[in-house]
């Protein structure tokens, strides 16, 4: 057995590459490896700025033989045929043996292959990856053909086993492979020579290279906490930023500065932006007043200063970048203090948000309406939604969102604290685009939620309206995202709304908007239906016998199709999105499937409610055993049904009960629905189900006991009718049919 060491030795890699190249070496040589006949005992990856590293454990000194069978086509089978399969297994005829089969002679074909030495495949495979990397971009440099991220100077390849090291031989485009690498390129610069990974590791550790990333983030995160703490500070954590800086630098050290006292007061998210976006600086708080006022950088090298000359250099480049935050932020509170925010969300009438759905403006106006109409729904005072709705997006005119585009929303909440806002309009400027992952924050003050699901419905409605849905894993406008987004929102806030009729409003809004023929009154006058009476088949009837003789009564009449198809499909997207939210929670596909087959399926926190029981309930003995007899009752009578050519669903009567099991059915349903229909009413789902689980014993008892398809007539409907009946009481709790079996 020996021991496979691999470094790819280049100029600088691209920080947000490391870790997927690292990954890509390790897949690419250790899936050709494998497929070659090579096993191995442990792989592991590693990346500097400089570097890609892959070190494999207990690979054998030669690959396996192999002896392969194949089958190939009847003797008698056309030319052609016997020309295919030749080709394919590189054989001749002659090497060919003829078996007989039940159908005939059939060619068979022995493919032997003697095992190969651990270094010709390791180096063709090398080679293969070298050639083929799959960065996200690539050069060429020299006269060669050879494409990498960055200039690649040296390839390291040695086997170790216990006669010591060898070098794999390997020349791709005039690198030749060899057992060198390179230390640090300040502080150790010259050729290593090393003999296995351990040896590698510990002398480019002597010659400043921390190979691991982890290590370096460790490093740097220590360092720079004890910095801070030393001071009496304490710095912000960031991991991204950590991660990126820690694929920066080779041999991290950390400095600390301060910001200028011109700066300090400016918003602690403009700080932290501007640095991290422009310097990759990490912020420093004083945990006393909660301002941002020291920085903290990572060189790539210790000098004889101890850093002095680079944390000047630092300072002075910062000084410039956050002076160009401060003019910006100066501009943006002189055009609050003179216009308000009116003037920034007027702006927003030149900017398109797309070419189908017009400009933000035009956006804004939507989403105030339809936060006017959510705002009851989650305890907002309308009026207060509609006026958060109409600055949240204030700010994307601003020139601090101008310059740094991931302030918007927190540049908003400032400007509107400095407007004077109230604290819920503010709030809903900074809260209003959350939650945008799996991970993030769900906000639950009323106006933020009121706001934020317009947002998102207005989004997911406008690209439903003009057929730009998410296909396959392209989803270039994040819907997925949204509707995850509003899910979040509902169920965070334990929201009861009908989701369906949301969606219908703003629908129609958009088909008012991109159809002139569409009359914009007679659509209103259908919202404010659908916002009565919550049916839109019936609040499009009532506004179209208003407009019977009038102008555009055809093209409304058009949206008695447009809108439900539109909006059916959308709300079958919400619920694929729940089924992958509920999965992450434990909660299976097809009890969600049960659940959605019920009314009130756009509730989304009832039908989560209806969820979570019967999960919990399908987790008990009774629960399992009582899906097993509903299928069987369910079974018997489709095929009962089909069979005959009638329904059975008439009522069975106890009269013509004859078994004990059978009148002691007919006992526990009755029990059952005299329980289940008023938990259901009230929501109860735990305690619906609980009843229906009394239901197991007698069902089971009477399918022991009783034949169904008898010969009496009579007693055989009333026992498929009562088959019927437990069939229609199971199913208002959910619809058990979609349960799959185990």
């Amino acid at each position: 057995m020996a021991d496979l060491l691999i470094e790819l030795f280049s100029e600088e890699i691209p920080a947000r590459m490391q870790a997927k190249a690292a990954d890509d070496l390790k897949r690419l040589v250790t899936d050709g490896l494998v497929e070659a006949g090579l096993t191995y005992g442990g792989a592991a990856a590693f990346a500097t700025p400089r570097r890609l590293c892959l070190t494999l454990a207990d690979l054998p000194a030669v690959s396996p033989d192999t002896r392969e069978e194949r089958k190939g086509p009847r003797v008698d089978a056309p030319e052609k045929a016997l020309e295919g399969f030749l080709r394919a297994t590189g054989l001749t005829k002659d090497q060919l043996e003829a078996r007989d089969e039940k159908k005939g002679q059939v060619w068979f074909a022995v493919i032997e292959k003697p095992g190969r030495p651990a270094a010709e495949i390791v180096a063709e495979v090398l080679e293969g990856a070298i050639r083929n990397f799959p960065w996200p971009k690539s050069m060429r440099w020299g006269d060669g053909s050879l494409r990498w991220v960055r200039p690649l100077h040296s390839i390291l390849c040695i086997l170790t086993g216990d006669d010591g090291a060898e070098v794999v031989p390997l020349d791709v485009d005039g690198i030749r492979s060899g057992d060198t690498t390179q230390g640090h390129r300040f502080m150790a610069p010259g050729a290593i020579k090393v003999s296995s990974f351990e040896d590698y590791e510990a002398k480019l550790r002597k010659a400043c290279v921390l190979l691991d990333p982890a290590a370096r983030a460790d490093a740097i995160w220590h360092d720079a906490t004890q910095a801070a703490f030393a001071s009496g500070f304490e710095l912000v954590e960031d991991k991204g930023l950590l991660a990126e800086v820690a694929g920066l630098v080779e041999w991290p050290f950390v400095l600390m500065g301060d910001i200028g006292a011109d700066f300090i007061d400016l918003p602690p998210e403009v700080l932290q932006t501007s640095m991290k976006e422009h310097q990759k600086f990490f912020s420093v708080k004083n945990p006393k007043t909660g301002r941002i006022e020291k920085f903290v950088t990572v060189a790539n090298r210790e000098t004889a200063d101890n850093g002095a000359t680079i944390l000047a250099g630092n300072q002075k480049v910062l000084a410039a970048r956050l002076s160009d935050a401060k003019f910006f932020w100066e501009n943006d509170l002189r055009t609050v203090a003179e216009h308000g925010m009116a003037t920034m969300s007027d702006s927003l009438s030149n900017v398109t948000f797309h070419r189908e759905l017009g400009s933000q403006a035009e956006r804004i106006d939507r989403i105030a309406a339809l936060a006017r109409r959510i705002a009851p729904e989650v305890g907002a005072a309308p009026d207060e939604a509609v006026l958060a709705a109409k600055v949240v997006k204030a700010d994307l005119a601003s020139e601090m969102v101008y310059e740094f585009p991931e302030l918007q929303g927190i540049m908003g909440r400032y400007y509107a604290q400095r407007a004077g806002l109230s604290d819920a309009v503010a709030d809903a400027c900074r809260d209003h685009y959350s939650p945008l992952g799996p991970s993030d924050d769900v906000p639950s003050a009323p106006v933020s939620v009121a706001v934020a699901l317009a947002d998102k419905l207005d989004t997911l409605t406008g690209f439903w309206a003009i057929d730009e849905k998410p296909t396959g894993s392209k989803d270039p406008y994040a819907l997925r995202r949204a509707a995850l987004g509003v899910i979040r929102l509902v169920l965070a806030n334990e929201i009861r709304m009908p989701l369906d009729r949301f969606v219908d409003m703003q629908l129609l809004r958009f088909k008012d908007a991109t159809r002139e023929e569409v009359p914009s009154d007679g659509v209103d006058m259908i919202i404010d239906e659908i916002a009565d009476h919550g049916v839109f088949a019936a609040a499009i009837e009532t506004v179209l016998k208003k407009f019977a003789d009038k102008d555009g009564a055809e093209a409304l009449a058009s949206l008695k199709t447009d809108v439900p198809d539109l909006s059916a499909d959308l709300l079958a997207f919400f619920h694929d999105r729940l089924k992958v939210h509920l999965k992450g929670e434990g909660i299976r596909h097809d009890v969600i499937d049960a659940c959605l087959n019920m009314p009130a399926s756009d509730d989304l926190t009832l039908l989560v409610k209806r969820a979570n029981a019967l999960a919990a309930f399908l987790n008990t003995e009774d629960g399992a055993n009582l899906t097993q007899g509903f299928k069987r009752a369910n079974n018997i009578l489709a095929q009962a049904e089909e069979k005959d050519g009638v329904e059975y669903s008439f009522g069975a009567d106890p009269k013509f009960a004859e078994a004990a099991e059978e009148k002691a059915l007919f006992t526990a349903l009755d029990a059952a629905a005299a329980k289940i229909d008023p938990a259901m009413a009230q929501e109860d789902f735990a305690g619906a189900m609980a009843a229906m689980a009394d239901l197991r014993a007698p069902i089971d008892a009477f399918f022991d006991a009783v034949q169904i398809n008898t010969e009496n007539q009579i007693v055989r409907r009333n026992r498929l009718n009562l088959l019927a009946r437990i069939r229609d009481i199971c199913m208002t709790v959910a619809d058990l049919t979609r349960i799959e079996g185990k």
